[in-house]
């Protein structure tokens, strides 16, 4: 259940040494011993950094479901009718049907003193209007220069009058587990917050989507972090933050970052074309497991099995074929079948790279011309890929998750083909919705704005709990019915 954390709920889209290895860089090595036990101070490095670092907030105009289009719209121009209903609307305009406005907030840092800002995509992504705010309490339009859905990378431009304070993407491939490093941004829409801590793992795989590749840190990552900075000792940025692992939407000490090295590709590419273009190869590929190695005559599972080619291809052309098994790609390693399409796609449309393959008991090299990826290309790219699962939320001061809903919810619930909203999954009969919402519910509402998502339900929540409200309202689909039910919070 993965969570995006500017909004987010549970797994949602966060280490251990020998004891007697720690007491002995104690006393023998005191530089590890001062590495162990971290700087003295961040607030040098925070004061600095600061500046940088932005508030992002969002606003979307939906119409409310229901509500009709203007009458005197439906009519051409000219049309008598058209003209009546004009008339009778300017002096009764509070009959007129009002889209509705929903915001959100998220976190961002400024990459050029010019006014280039980058942010998460899930931050931005069907908003109708982005404002960035400052430390300093200054607010400025944004537009939106480009966005990569597939790593949750967005770049935006604002205008200011000076100046602004920036900060440079880092060598993330250096970074180390168990290095020092320092979260900037905008929890639950507090502003300007810093949290420190290690990083705890590499190249984590969350299944948040086919180029995961994410640092997990134990820096405290809460809602409304998305989109901020993750920092190293230098001041250099190493991560964007993105998700996190969580029960209830708070820190647990387990948050994600999508790493510098594939953030400042999709930025560069983005501010130079608009658009990301990747490398395609022209393949399908699955995963080897130890009996397919040992059918192949391989001494262990390692690599990507070609399961499928494009005829006319990079690779046909290439001349490599099906069942050959990627080993390594322009001089990757290529150790597990998901390494293959992540490391293709950041390799520069054009290129001819050389491929090494295993083949009939023994290694092949080919050299192969890149081709550029086309967005109908991407589901075809693995036939083993997990089925991703759905963003889910649990509001545990209401009891009970909800989850975007995706094709295998609405056949489990049977749910309408046009549904919107989320679902409810689970319920605790023991709690105040127990009386009032079921598994397989549809919120079309919440507090009487039109549920967007996952992320925006559980803010609405919060917003309601943080302003002491007893009740929370909800629209509810259930059956093809729509009802109003109004949940009580936890004592």
């Amino acid at each position: 259940m993965l969570q995006r954390n500017f909004l987010a709920g549970r797994i949602i889209a966060v280490t251990t040494l020998g004891l007697i290895m720690v007491l002995a860089a104690t006393v023998t090595d005191p530089v590890a011993a001062q590495r162990r036990n971290g700087p003295d101070t961040f607030a040098d490095l925070a004061d600095r950094l600061s500046p940088a670092v932005v508030n992002i907030s969002t606003s979307q105009y939906v119409r409310r479901e229901g509500d009709e289009d203007i009458p005197f719209e439906q009519f051409p121009p000219g049309h008598p009718f058209g003209d009546l209903f004009r008339d009778w609307l300017e002096r009764n305009p509070e009959a007129a049907p009002v889209p509705q406005q929903t915001t959100s907030l998220g976190s961002g840092f400024v990459i050029d003193e010019d006014g280039i800002i980058v942010t998460n995509y899930h931050v931005v992504t069907g908003a109708d209007s982005v404002s960035v705010i400052f430390t300093d309490g200054t607010t400025l339009d944004a537009t939106l220069i480009g966005a990569d859905e597939a790593t949750d990378i967005a770049v935006l431009q604002v205008q200011p009058d000076h100046p602004l304070a920036a900060v440079s993407f880092g060598d993330s491939d250096v970074a180390r587990v168990g290095d020092w490093v320092m979260a900037i941004g905008n929890p639950f829409g507090l502003g300007g917050t810093v949290t420190a801590g290690i990083i705890s793992a590499r190249n984590r795989d969350i299944y948040s989507g086919l180029y995961d590749d994410f640092i997990q840190t134990d820096a405290a990552i809460n809602r409304g972090n998305s989109g901020g900075p993750l920092f190293n000792m230098d001041g250099d940025v190493v991560g964007v933050n993105s998700a996190i692992i969580s029960p209830s939407g708070g820190s647990i000490g387990i948050g994600f970052a999508i790493p510098a090295s594939t953030a400042d590709l999709i930025v560069r590419q983005i501010l130079e074309f608009g658009v990301v273009r990747r490398g395609w190869l022209g393949v399908r590929v699955q995963t080897i497991t130890p009996q397919i190695a040992e059918s192949l005559g391989m001494d262990r599972a390692e690599g990507a099995l070609i399961s499928g080619i494009t005829e006319g291809g990079p690779a046909a052309d290439a001349g490599i074929e099906r069942g050959d098994v990627v080993i390594e790609f322009d001089g990757h390693e290529i150790g597990t079948m998901r390494s293959l399409p992540r490391v293709v796609s950041q390799t520069e449309v054009g290129r001819r790279v050389q491929v090494r393959v295993w083949r009939e008991g023994r290694y092949r090299n080919f050299r192969v011309m890149l081709g550029e990826l086309q967005d109908d290309e991407v589901a075809s790219l693995t036939s083993d890929l997990p089925q991703f699962q759905a963003q889910t939320g649990t509001i545990e001061s209401l009891g009970f998750t909800v989850a975007d809903i995706t094709p295998t919810l609405r056949e489990q619930y049977d749910l309408r083909a046009n549904a919107e909203g989320v679902v409810v999954t689970v319920v605790d009969p023991a709690s105040s919705a127990g009386e009032s919402i079921q598994p397989g519910d549809v919120i079309l509402e919440v507090e009487r704005e039109i549920v967007r998502s996952v992320d925006h339900v559980v803010q609405v929540v919060a917003r309601a709990d943080a302003s002491s409200h007893d009740v929370v309202l909800f629209l509810v689909e259930r059956g093809g019915q729509a009802s109003y039910e109004a949940v009580r919070f936890a004592d």
